[in-house]
């Protein structure tokens, strides 16, 4: 897919041509002199109560004497500021209807318009973006014809004004390598936990990494592990029948020598919960507890994409949680790769121990920052639901960093407190720590176990439990949050 900023008078071509129009009747944006489109005729649709302009109401029509074959108009409300939120709304709803046609190639006009608190480059970059997320095809593995893919191959984001054009232009290629990290990484975390194993992520790196000379990968296996003592994380794979992976995926896009931004994801395949097995309901899902492995793996593969320029890399513990007579027990104590003692007290909270290791690791890259991503805590779901990924830092300017990220992209976090009277609930009569602080503010103790190992060093933790993926009947990856996470590292570049 190709998306591109064009002015109207350098489109060569268009299937179809989308427009907004509010529910007052005003087109948007201005279409006068924009040769081939004539606005008198679609508000006539408006008058005659055809179109109300309702927001994210669409109608696809063959258009009166126009070049384009087809017209979207899609609905944006009051005529009143447009927000980011609506807009990608709108966005949204027209995507989805395009991608249903026979259309090749698409003028979004929609990019044109005045959105609060947005500027031709985000607008360009939501267009991309969005388009790229609904023409995303599940990789399902079922034995019936499979739907014929889209037609779509290229899209315009227009804009009317030249001096927009450069910041558009740069917006719809960071949008459309977005859509190809996020595809990447809900194409992994939707995969069922038989054929997405530790080995696969590993493979899944490697290959990605023949993509570009800037791309190289390391993928350690169960004695290279134990070489390094992560006494923690092997804990973890004790169980299961199928080998851990420790996956190291560089970008080299930044000047050499440039202190690299480290995103650290939790790779659990499939999490049983170990010797604390969980309840059966909905234990398929835990599927997508590496859904932090798949999203810095995505992210990467944007980075790669954008070609940015800065050095970044991601570090994958990727492993099962699984019971069996080798598993770890509740009360055995292990040591981490930092030598600090840790006694298990619940087999389930396995992500924190795979994580604290890989926090360890990652100081022999001397990053600039370790930025950790994992589907950690049932607490957090219950915290902020689906809407917010839960942010906890050690350092305000990356965390208000990250905040800002989340609210240019729409791919919000909300931060949560991290103070050593929550690392207190960690207290172990027979170890250096326990790796559970009780029933109460189980997302913060889960985050301020990780702070143990990130003393000395710019931290920030993602718990994606509620973000990174949808339940139930609709379930599937999100993507969440490769789309923050790639602005974060272009915004350092």
């Amino acid at each position: 897919m190709e998306f591109y900023a064009s002015l109207p008078a350098s489109i060569r071509r268009t299937d179809c041509a989308i427009i907004g129009m509010f529910d007052d009747g005003t087109i948007a944006p201005d279409l006068k002199g924009v040769s081939g489109l004539d606005a008198s005729n679609l508000t006539a649709l408006h008058k005659t109560g055809d179109f109300g302009g309702r927001l994210g109401e669409t109608l696809l029509l063959p258009p009166p004497s126009v070049k384009q074959l087809r017209v979207l108009l899609v609905g944006l409300g009051a005529p009143k500021a447009l927000t980011r939120r609506h807009f990608r709304r709108v966005l949204k709803e027209a995507a989805q209807v395009v991608s249903k046609t026979s259309a090749k190639e698409v003028a979004c006009y929609l990019s044109a318009i005045a959105v609060t608190d947005t500027s031709a480059y985000y607008r360009a970059r939501y267009t991309a973006e969005l388009f790229s997320a609904a023409l995303y095809k599940i990789p399902d593995l079922k034995t019936a014809k499979k739907p014929k893919p889209s037609s779509l191959s290229r899209i315009a984001c227009v804009v009317l004004d030249s001096s927009d054009l450069k910041e558009a232009e740069r917006g719809a290629r960071a949008g459309a390598a977005v859509g190809v990290g996020q595809s990447f990484s809900k194409d992994l975390a939707n995969l069922p936990a038989n054929v997405c194993t530790p080995t696969y992520l590993g493979t899944a790196a490697q290959k990605l990494a023949r993509s570009s000379t800037k791309l190289h990968a390391q993928v350690l296996g169960p004695v290279q592990i134990k070489r390094l003592k992560m006494g923690s994380f092997l804990s973890v794979t004790r169980g299961s029948e199928e080998p851990p992976r420790l996956i190291v995926l560089e970008y080299r896009g930044g000047p050499r020598g440039q202190a690299p931004i480290v995103l650290v994801g939790k790779g659990v395949t499939f999490d049983t919960g170990g010797i604390s097995l969980k309840d059966p309901g909905a234990m398929d899902e835990m599927k997508f507890d590496m859904s932090g492995a798949a999203t810095v793996l995505g992210t990467i593969a944007a980075l790669a994409d954008a070609k940015a320029s800065i050095n970044v890399t991601a570090v994958v513990v990727a492993c099962e949680n699984m019971p069996s007579g080798r598993a770890t027990k509740p009360g055995d104590i292990v040591t981490s790769m930092s030598g600090q003692t840790i006694e298990v007290l619940n087999t389930d909270a396995e992500g924190r121990l795979i994580l604290c290791d890989a926090i360890t690791y990652s100081r022999r890259l001397k990053p600039s920052v370790i930025i950790d991503v994992a589907t950690l805590t049932g607490a957090c779901v219950v915290a902020l639901g689906s809407h917010n990924s839960g942010l906890f830092a050690n350092d305000d300017d990356l965390a208000n960093a990250l905040l800002d990220a989340g609210k240019r992209t729409a791919d919000t976090a909300w931060r949560l407190p991290l103070s050593e009277d929550y690392a207190d609930q960690l207290r172990s009569n027979f170890a250096d720590m326990a790796n559970i602080g009780g029933r109460e503010a189980g997302a913060i103790t889960a985050a301020a176990f990780l702070a143990k190992f990130a003393t000395g060093l710019r931290w920030a933790h993602l718990d994606i439990a509620g973000s990174g993926y949808v339940s139930g009947a609709a379930k599937s990856s999100t993507g969440r949050p490769v789309s923050l996470l790639v602005d974060y590292c272009l915004s350092q570049a």
